[in-house]
């Protein structure tokens, strides 16, 4: 969103990819570290078609990557059902190369007698990598320019459909990861396992002071939102609460979020 665009299509890749991996692990026979491969480089290639599509035919990011959503979620299930018969599937546990994707992915790590899981090392680490790469690269740079004024960006030589296209492949490759660790935790997939992420990732960044207009933003106020989201999610369980109330949690936030950011972002053009 800080370059400006939006990517729908998050939750529905991350539900091809979980498949994706699984159906060639457990189906095909295929070893976990490559099915992993050969669906990253499926993810990424539906990333690059995602961009190459909003900046070649100018059209709202938003619309095209809510269609790419609805297409991937599709053919996700009904391939799925046409292999399978089901849209749930597991067994991979036992596959090989699962355990050295797991020790990688979902293993867990002892700090002074405490476990930890290894996927907050890795979301800490993407968030330090996240932040240099916007504050301290001609890239990230190139990012916020895009965002803030594409004409402004292209009279300084910024190459904004490959900064673009890099962004959309950049959510794909997450998508991915994010897939891989939720395989290796639970030891299968599920096509709708993401559903609902794309809102999630947009409320959070927004919630963090990332302008839905673009151009403005930080990694460390994305965390902030996704550490929100996840205490009250985890607050509800623990309270013994209806899980749906996170839904209306969800709408809340959504709309609370757009009215202080459409606030923000006047104050912000003002200033």
């Amino acid at each position: 969103m800080i370059g400006g665009e939006f990517d729908l299509s998050i939750g529905s890749l991350i539900g091809l990819s979980s498949m994706s991996v699984t159906l060639l692990t457990v189906e095909a026979g295929i070893s976990m570290p490559l099915s992993a491969l050969i669906t990253l480089i499926l993810i990424l290639s539906i990333g690059y078609l995602n961009g190459i599509t909003v900046v070649k035919s100018g059209l709202p990011s938003f619309i095209i990557t809510l269609g790419s959503l609805f297409i991937v979620r599709g053919i996700t299930i009904a391939v799925s059902k046409i292999i399978t018969g089901r849209t749930q599937i597991g067994g991979i546990k036992s596959s090989n190369g699962y355990q050295s994707m797991s020790s990688v992915f979902s293993n867990h790590l002892t700090i002074a007698g405490t476990d930890f899981p290894i996927s907050i090392f890795w979301w800490m680490l993407f968030g330090v990598l996240g932040y240099f790469l916007l504050k301290h690269t001609q890239l990230g740079n190139w990012i916020f320019a895009t965002g803030a004024s594409q004409e402004s960006a292209k009279l300084m030589g910024i190459p904004i459909q490959k900064v673009k296209i890099s962004l959309f492949m950049l959510t794909a490759f997450c998508s991915w990861f994010i897939a891989i660790t939720q395989v290796t935790t639970f030891g299968g997939a599920d096509v709708l396992r993401g559903e609902q992420k794309e809102f999630i990732a947009i409320i959070a960044v927004v919630i963090g002071g990332t302008l839905l207009t673009g151009g403005y933003g930080s990694i460390i106020g994305a965390m902030i939102g996704a550490l929100i989201f996840g205490i009250v999610k985890q607050g509800i369980i623990f309270a013994g609460v209806d899980a749906d109330w996170f839904q209306v949690f969800m709408g809340v936030m959504l709309v609370s979020a757009v009215l202080v950011n459409g606030a923000f972002r006047k104050k912000y053009a003002q200033g």
